[in-house]
């Protein structure tokens, strides 16, 4: 059979029950659903700009609960095309009884369940360390001060998205919508805002203005009528490298419009990003408007240790273990890589690996890849930086690492470099200096 006439006829029977016709996405899902593609396969196939995530847990769910429920069968993507061609050749129409779902409900119903979350690729937290203090902090800034936007800032590893995942599940009891959307590869903000907006509306919303001002109006309407909670992961994707921190990608900086107009324009509904550095327009708007930023730190000791747990049993002094997180800062990401590294090479044991810690820099493949990653983002003056502070090894003065460089370099340069490598918590200030944490710098040197 035609994918036209089965789609006529299913058309006419979920207008019959729900009291509407299918909408174009729905209609595009289910012709590429009757061809076998993917969600993926249909987003690269879509003039549509639409992205995976969008119809694999916005469209999709939603349009199959929905012809599940006309046609009285359980209907995926995977069975539509076999389960509509046999309910159309036994010659199944209209039933005539009335329909009692919530499904068929027009837009802005009181959003009150798991139907008006969408959390995205958030990742698993069951198994989650410490933070409590962290914790307590932003939630009285997301749910007392009621702020209307938070960053959570720190270098790669250091745990920003866990964070951010188990916040929003101690909130969310308190917003009316949660959405999260990782940025991990550089969506543009006009598919960001169209999936916002398609979400909020619960997928009615068809037609939506072509311009970013007309979309970020309708986002700030619903961020009034409703307490909303939005989660942007990964925000430094879609800032540029080989520049001062802070600055936005070429055809990126809408995000900078949608972080000002949620920062200043007065309404009920909170966004929280991550980020491995500070967005420019989170600096205008911190301290004047409900803006917050935490900058995360490492691990503590006793937490740290519980990394170690989780792979196995391991063999140390009080003092040894100290040293050991220490040294990696309390960095999760990368005690989750030396972790089983001590138990390969080292036999579980943390006294073998201090005591060779304490002889040469010792760099893990996977540690450097990570670190690399990171250094790579950095202007050229930024990396002559951090260069000079890994060989001074010390905490390092203004004045003497200005006379360092030659040329020489304008005082007002290099503290508008070290404020941007401050903004990727890569280098830490003290009343003595700047230096770095002890992993950066063997990372460094292990490259001169």
């Amino acid at each position: 059979m035609e994918f036209e006439e089965v789609f006529k006829a299913l058309d006419a029977i979920v207008f019959a029950k729900a009291k509407r016709h299918l909408k174009d996405v729905e209609r595009f899902v289910l012709w590429g659903a009757w061809l076998g593609q993917t969600y993926e396969e249909m987003a690269g196939a879509s003039n549509y700009r639409y992205t995976p995530s969008y119809l694999k847990q916005g469209v999709g769910p939603r349009l199959w609960r929905l012809i599940s429920e006309v046609l009285g069968e359980e209907i995926c993507k995977t069975n539509f095309r076999t389960a509509l061609e046999r309910q159309t050749q036994l010659g199944k129409t209209l039933q005539t009884e009335e329909p009692d779902l919530d499904l068929f409900e027009e837009e802005h119903e009181e959003p009150t369940t798991n139907r008006n979350q969408d959390w995205g690729e958030a990742i698993d937290v069951s198994v989650f360390y410490g933070r409590n203090e962290e914790l307590v902090t932003l939630k009285r800034w997301i749910v007392e001060k009621r702020c209307r936007l938070v960053a959570l800032l720190g270098m790669g590893g250091i745990g920003k998205t866990a964070l951010a995942v188990k916040l929003a599940e101690q909130v969310r009891s308190e917003f009316n919508y949660l959405i999260w959307r990782s940025l991990r590869n550089a969506p543009s903000i006009q598919v960001i805002l169209t999936e916002l907006l398609q979400f909020l509306s619960h997928q009615q919303q068809t037609y939506l203005p072509s311009t970013l001002d007309g979309k970020l109006a309708q986002l700030i309407n619903y961020l009034r009528q409703y307490r909303c909670l939005l989660i942007l992961d990964n925000v430094e994707t879609i800032l540029r490298s080989g520049d001062l921190a802070g600055y936005y990608l070429e055809g990126y900086e809408g995000y900078g419009e949608l972080l000002r107009c949620v920062g200043e324009v007065r309404h009920q509904s909170s966004l929280i990003l991550t980020s491995r550095e500070k967005p420019r327009a989170l600096a205008f708007l911190e301290g004047e408007t409900p803006v917050r930023s935490l900058k995360l730190m490492g691990l503590k000791e006793a937490e740290g240790r519980e990394i170690f747990k989780v792979k196995g049993s391991f063999a140390g002094s009080e003092d040894e273990w100290k040293i050991l997180i220490q040294h990696y800062a309390g960095n999760p990401l990368v005690l989750k890589m030396v972790a089983p590294a001590i138990q390969a090479y080292f036999d579980s044991s943390v006294s073998k690996f201090v005591e060779l810690l304490s002889q040469e820099q010792f760099v893990f493949d996977d540690i450097r890849n990570f670190l690399e990653t990171q250094f790579n983002r950095l202007s050229d003056l930024e990396k002559e930086i951090m260069y000079w502070l890994a060989i001074n090894r010390e905490p390092v003065s203004l004045q003497k690492l200005q006379n360092g460089f030659l040329p020489k370099v304008s005082l007002s340069t290099l503290i508008e470099n070290l404020s941007s490598l401050e903004r990727r918590s890569l280098i830490e200030r003290s009343s003595i200096g700047f230096t770095q944490q002890t992993v950066i710098m063997e990372y460094i040197l292990a490259g001169l």
